[in-house]
């Protein structure tokens, strides 16, 4: 049987290492996108900031393309929006509420395109963001 001659024994083994190295490739790239950095801390709270300016706090932890975020929290204003242009202490005037409170009922965890996350934060144990969280928990 003769072998056809752009596929000699040669050239049928680089075909193979070329598509063994694009499937490493391939899985490098998806690994990649849907991993989190080590660096992220699934059982302790992030800070996630948004591109369109918004604040999360939760647990984080990647899903397909995504990253889910659980036991939610946001900060609010208690000012009045015609009020804040004035000389108020804006730390002092913010409230941290639980995702699932609001009117149209969510549940508490988010998915957020990951083209959306500006950076993550790892929060640590003693900021005053956790404080009030386990305080709102412990229901003080």
């Amino acid at each position: 049987m003769r072998i056809p001659m752009f596929l000699t024994e040669s050239r049928q083994r680089w075909i193979a290492m070329l598509v063994v190295i694009a499937l490493i490739l391939g899985g490098l790239v998806v690994y990649t996108f849907t991993a989190l950095p080590s660096v992220i801390n699934g059982d302790s709270y992030q800070a996630v900031f948004l591109s369109n300016g918004q604040v999360y706090f939760g647990k984080l932890v990647s899903s397909r393309g995504s990253y889910k975020l659980t036991d939610v929290y946001y900060l609010q204003s208690k000012t009045p929006i015609q009020a804040q242009g004035a000389d108020v202490d804006q730390q002092a005037d913010m409230a941290l509420i639980k995702l699932g409170k609001e009117l149209h009922g969510p549940e508490d965890w988010m998915l957020i395109n990951r083209e959306h996350v500006v950076f993550v934060e790892q929060l640590k144990g003693d900021s005053r963001v956790v404080q009030a969280i386990k305080k709102a928990k412990s229901g003080s």
